[in-house]
């Protein structure tokens, strides 16, 4: 039994379809199961597992001291349940403890789940293809960069949840860190699949747009300190392995504007 968290995400819910697809029993922790601020509720779930997959949502609202309490809390529900194989949704720069945004918490809850006595599975992504589902129905494509023509690598979650499913079924010996390799693409590149105008927002006003877009005003500046990340090369892939991607942007879109 293998049980997976964010089964109504992209990732985890891609997970769970490739472990049954395979035949894998899977205990889909929901929300009414188990809450990933509580503890008891979430040793629970994973008690009695082979394998979890676990990861680290973001709080619209959340400072610094919930997102890392939260991590603390999923880290300690490992420990409870005994659960031999953990699984996390990790991300490129998350060797890295601070500089990085939003991914210093994820730096936090890998090490804090190495702390656990569990071997510990790293999956370490570059930024998702399915971003561009927050500019579909824009009339532009906002780059929040100095330039549209950096190339980045790009994976499709599908492709991550068949990467968890592999890992969580072929553990091993020890802890790891895997870098997921994925297409590679320019933000003009991914305009020009969606037939947007491309537009390049100042560093200046990187957290004001957000605001402007809707996005609360810590988390807009914990995003805008990611986009610098990723200005200053901060955000490379440094694992121990490599696990090969191969869905295409082209795909993804077919799939997300049939």
């Amino acid at each position: 039994m293998y049980a997976i968290t964010g089964v109504t995400g992209h990732v985890g819910g891609a997970a769970v379809r490739a472990l049954r697809a395979a035949g894998e029993p899977v205990r889909a922790v929901t929300r009414a199961v188990a809450d990933l601020t509580d503890r008891t509720s979430l040793a629970a779930a994973f008690t009695g597992c082979r394998g979890a997959f676990v990861l680290l949502p973001t709080l619209p609202d959340g400072d610094d001291a919930a997102h890392r309490a939260m991590a603390d809390t999923i880290a300690g529900a490992v420990a409870d349940s005994g659960v031999p194989h953990v699984v996390m949704l990790s991300s490129f720069g998350a060797d890295l403890p601070a500089g990085t945004g939003p991914i210093r918490w994820l730096h936090h809850l890998e090490n804090a789940l190495r702390g656990t006595g569990a071997v510990v599975t790293a999956i370490r992504s570059p930024h998702f293809q399915e971003k561009v589902e927050d500019v579909l129905g824009a009339p532009v494509y906002p780059v929040f960069g100095s330039s549209a023509d950096v190339p980045v690598p790009m994976v499709a979650t599908r492709d991550i949840g068949a990467a968890v499913a592999y890992a969580l079924t072929h553990p091993p010996a020890r802890s790891e860190v895997v870098d997921l390799e994925a297409p590679v693409y320019t933000e003009r590149q991914v305009a020009g699949e969606l037939n947007r105008e491309v537009v390049l927002v100042p560093r200046a006003a990187w957290a004001d747009t957000l605001v402007q877009a809707g996005v609360p005003p810590l988390l807009a500046t914990e995003l805008a300190d990611l986009y610098d990340a990723g200005e200053r090369g901060l955000l490379e892939p440094r694992g121990d392995r490599r696990h090969l991607c191969t869905t295409t942007l082209t795909e993804t879109l077919k799939e997300l504007n049939p």
